[in-house]
């Protein structure tokens, strides 16, 4: 269950506080999550104005949909978005305006007042009793009902409801409360309809200029002038009394601001926070900002995106033309865009050297499944797919010291979850399988684990160096292949049909400046060994 976006957001200003779910429990749990970089995804596709739209978006890659009309309604709505700019830019002119008071609204929600001659010490603590905070961050919801009242109605009911969300925020106590008036009374704060005429009560304006308050103190003092010989009070002695009373005015601010924050805005705001149909109209703005964002992450991309066609499948499909990485091929016109069929494929063996792209790809497709799945443009000419119930990733795992199995059953462990938790409409995708054993053990318990994969029917993508693996499938005609192609050496960050059967580990070394010259020279430069020492290979043919 989604965790309201208010609550979410909390006294932080957090809008990355949203979590995958366990293994088999979501679509995207938490290993997958860290593993296909959502928190960058997040930060290319983020062009949300409010603090609702940011959280919102960011709890959709941490939770997606994985239904098929959900995801379509909201594709119906950015089509209208996209159709119709007269209604997008009214609707982006509701939104800035909520982003104008949107920090006012937080700190009246989480804030501290600490009144003329109080010292802040949060980001949210702020000088002053409240007055200007409440002010301002009423307005925030005040202005999503008149805005979505001006509105014309949109065809799309996915936006419709959004728009009819905040319609009947005015509706409520709440929205009552926060026009005003507000009174209080001798046992609760109530609106102007549920005070009973008679009933005495204070009425609340956010303000320390209370005019009738003043006007009594004015004619207080003019009294007590007027009366002061009365009461034995010589005329020679007020100077020295009007010396004595003047400072008391001070006492103005702190009072009544005092009674005023802690008597009516502190418990209003505490009403607001705890408000159904507070939450249900910041939920609606922060969806309706999600998807202006998805429209500006297509216009930002710098090249083709679409909206996925939804297949209606009992087993995963994906069919991607010149699709690009949501992140690396943000605004980079060099990126190399690439193409994939995953239907009715089931195995799918990635090889090549280092370098070539295999993983990036990997990752785009995981992450344009996901981007997908919450609605959003995907960057591709042309894209298919089915809605996956569970998107894995795994790769190589490094065991702790608790780990009782050692590297290789920390990382079976992580696939025996995987395979439990996956269904014929599942995508997974595997980054090597069954390291830290012998390499003929290796062998054969890739080729029992790639076997179940391919019994449960689901798309299973292995991306490995291991290409007698691949060719054992090959030999039964089971799979598709592709691999990273190199020109003279020289990655073009194309998969190609084929398996790779050529490693680049010496040229990576050399890259990186740790080849077999480069171990020898710095033996011999730190005097661990001399130029005519031999070497581990020499000493074992000269024993031989």
């Amino acid at each position: 269950m989604h965790q309201p976006i208010l609550t979410a957001i909390g006294k932080e200003l957090s809008v990355r506080s949203a979590r995958a779910a366990k293994t088999g429990e979501g679509v995207l749990d938490e290993s997958t999550f860290n593993t296909i970089e959502v928190d960058r995804l997040f930060d290319a596709v983020n062009h949300a104005s409010t603090i609702a739209g940011q959280a919102t978006l960011y709890r959709s890659l941490a939770q997606p949909l994985s239904s098929v009309e959900a995801i379509a309604a909201k594709q119906d709505a950015l089509k209208e978005l996209d159709s119709n700019p007269d209604l997008r830019a009214r609707i982006e002119a509701l939104v800035q305006h909520a982003a104008k008071y949107e920090a006012e609204f937080y700190r009246l929600m989480f804030g501290t007042f600490v009144g003329t001659f109080g010292d802040p010490k949060d980001k949210l603590d702020t000088g002053g009793y409240g007055h200007k905070t409440y002010r301002e961050g009423t307005e925030l919801m005040l202005g999503l009902v008149k805005g979505a009242h001006g509105l014309p109605v949109p065809e799309s009911p996915y936006l419709r409801a959004r728009l009819d969300a905040l319609k009947v925020f005015g509706t409520t106590r709440s929205h009552a409360l926060m026009k005003g008036p507000a009174y209080v009374t001798e046992r609760a704060i109530k609106t102007k309809t549920e005070k009973w005429l008679l009933t005495p009560a204070i009425k609340f304006r956010p303000t320390l200029f209370k005019p009738r308050l003043i006007v009594l103190l004015v004619i207080a003092m003019g009294l007590f002038l007027y009366y002061a010989p009365l009461l034995g009070i010589a005329r020679a002695a007020m100077p020295a009394v009007m010396v004595f009373l003047l400072p008391s005015f001070m006492l103005y601010g702190p009072i009544v601001g005092g009674f005023d924050r802690d008597s009516i805005i502190y418990p209003l705001r505490d009403g607001y926070r705890e408000s159904r149909d507070v939450q249900q109209a910041l939920e609606a703005l922060g969806q309706i900002d999600e998807l202006l964002s998805f429209h500006r992450y297509a216009q930002a991309f710098g090249g083709p995106t679409v909206l996925p066609k939804l297949l209606d499948s009992d087993r995963h499909v994906m069919v991607l033309e010149a699709v690009k990485n949501p992140i690396l091929g943000k605004e980079n016109a060099e990126y190399v865009p690439n193409d994939i069929n995953l239907n009715g494929v089931k195995l799918t063996f990635i090889t090549g050297p280092n370098g070539g792209g295999k993983t990036a790809f990997c990752k785009t497709v995981a992450q344009v499944q996901l981007l997908a799945q919450i609605g959003c443009y995907v960057p591709a000419e042309r894209a298919q797919l089915s809605v996956a119930d569970r998107i894995f990733y795994q790769v190589p795992e490094s065991n702790t010291l608790a780990d009782r199995e050692g590297r290789f059953g920390t990382e079976l462990q992580r696939t025996k979850a995987i395979f439990f938790a996956s269904s014929p409409r599942s995508l997974v995708i595997l980054d090597e399988l069954a390291e830290g054993t012998t390499y003929q053990e290796k062998l054969e318990i890739s080729h029992t684990i790639l076997g179940g994969f391919y019994q449960v029917g689901n798309n299973t993508i292995l991306v490995t160096h291991n290409y007698e693996l691949a060719e054992q499938f090959h030999k039964g005609d089971i799979g598709l292949y592709r691999q990273a192609e190199f020109v003279h050496g020289s990655p073009t960050y194309r998969l190609v049909d084929g398996i790779s059967r050529i490693s680049h580990a010496h040229k990576v070394a050399q890259r990186i400046g740790f080849a077999k010259e480069h171990i020898e020279k710095h033996l011999v430069e730190r005097g661990y060994r001399d130029e005519e020492t031999t070497s581990p290979e020499e000493d074992a043919s000269i024993s031989d």
